[in-house]
Parts: C-alpha cells; structure tokens; sequence
C-alpha cells in the first residue's frame, strides 16, 4: 500500500483492524440463525465478520451495509471462501428490499450509532416489514465501564503490505444522551514515519426496556434475551431477540 491510498480502501483496513476479530458473538449467531430455519439478513456487515461466518455454516444470507466499498470487500472474501452471499447497499433505517425473512440481526452495538431514538425507531420499523410472522430480530446494546479498568486493553493491529494499522481505545466519555468511544489511530509507513489521528464514535445510550417498547409499536415483541460476555479487548453485551407479532 502506498501513501496514495484510497480513502475507500482505508476505511475498509480501518473497519478490519477494530472490528474484524471479535469472536465473542459468532458462536451464538450461528446458533440463534440456525434456529430460524430460513434466510437471514443483516444489517450493518461491513467486511463480513458475522455474515461469513453464517455463509460457511450453510445458512442464506444477505449483507445490508451503507458502505458500496466495505461489501465489494465482503463479495471478494466470500468468493474466496466458496460461498455465496447477497448484499445490498441502503441505509437500515429506511431500507426497502421487497421480500421477508426468517431472521434480521443487528450485531455489535449497530442499533446504538443510528443517531438516537428516531433512528432506532426507524430501524426497527424497516426490519419489522422485512420480517416473516413469527420471524425474529435479533439485536445487540452494550453499556461503558463505569470505572476504568485496571489495565486498558492492547491496541488493534494490523500490518498491510507493511504498513502498521494501530488502534488503541484512549477513552469513554459521557456526553448528554450517550457516550463516545475515543481511539487513537495510529499508521506506520514501511519506511518507520508515524501519522496519527484521533476517532470519535458516538453510541446512545439504550436500555432493553427502552428497545421493547421501541418494539412493540412496530409490531414485535420480547421473546428472549441472552448475556454475550466482555473479553480484553470488547466489551460485554444483551442480545436482544425481538418476534414479529402473528
């Protein structure tokens, strides 16, 4: 890679180096798509973390990402893994795909950077329309530390044709409504030059009460709710599965 770079092909390193490797969720991904016995959609794939693993696993799915650049680089690694799977490129809160499925998932805290309750309302809505009857949602909401830990987490890292990618969680802020996750990124050249700059992620704060009765005015309902635990380097979450009502 060159300092040329594209900024799509940037944004596509930056999303594996932060995300890519959470793991801590795909065991009970699989398990709760294979219980649905049906297509699946998600919302927000980025590079297919989780719609790669559901593809190798034998289940349908369709990758729903904002992002053109993020899923042309989910259909190369699919093609490199012999596996098919569908994307489409709309926003997930007004989303209009003309068919339903079994399943709609929305991991990693995705409901929780949709700009608020109307963008989570939205959301919902276009997921809820997209649904089977007795189909489900199913989605994930996390909240801070309240303290510091003791030892903050080591830094994502990646090389790519001998560049450094380094990100590393610098601080949680409250700020009115949420809170904001700041990381410093940090990009080694292969000849030893360092650039840096600061990323800002703001997500809302969101209860499971709050996300139920959210839920219940598009027409779904709780049916369970299941613990995803912290590791070193993420946090734990509630996942949520919310059933589209008969």
């Amino acid at each position: 890679m060159s300092a040329g770079a594209t900024a799509a092909r940037r944004d596509v390193i930056w999303h594996d180096v932060e995300c890519a490797d959470y793991m801590g969720d795909l065991a009970l991904w699989v398990e709760v798509a294979s219980e649905a016995k049906g297509p699946v959609l998600e919302l927000g794939s980025g590079t297919g973390r989780v719609a790669l693993r559901l593809a190798r696993a034998g289940i349908k799915v369709v990758a729903l990402d904002r992002s053109p650049e993020l899923l042309a680089e989910l259909r190369r690694r699919a093609g490199e893994a012999g596996v098919a799977i569908e994307t489409a490129v709309a926003d997930a809160r007004k989303f209009q795909l003309d068919r339903r499925f079994a399943l709609v998932l929305a991991p990693m805290q995705f409901v929780q950077i949709l700009g608020g309750s109307s963008g989570q309302s939205a959301m919902l809505a276009a997921a809820a329309t997209h649904l089977e009857p007795g189909g489900r949602l199913g989605l994930t909401i996390a909240e801070p530390e309240p303290e510091p830990s003791s030892a903050p987490p080591p830094p994502d890292v990646r090389e790519v044709d001998g560049w450094i990618y380094s990100s590393l969680p610098v601080e949680i802020r409250d700020v009115p409504g949420g809170f904001e996750l700041h990381r410093l990124r940090q990009l080694v050249s292969p000849a030893g030059e360092l650039t840096d700059e600061l990323d800002v992620v703001r997500f809302d704060q969101v209860t499971p009460e709050d996300l139920a009765m959210e839920a219940e005015a598009v027409g779904l309902r709780l049916a369970d709710r299941r613990e995803i635990r912290p590791t070193v380097r993420y946090v734990g979450s509630t996942m949520l599965l919310l059933e589209k009502k008969p």
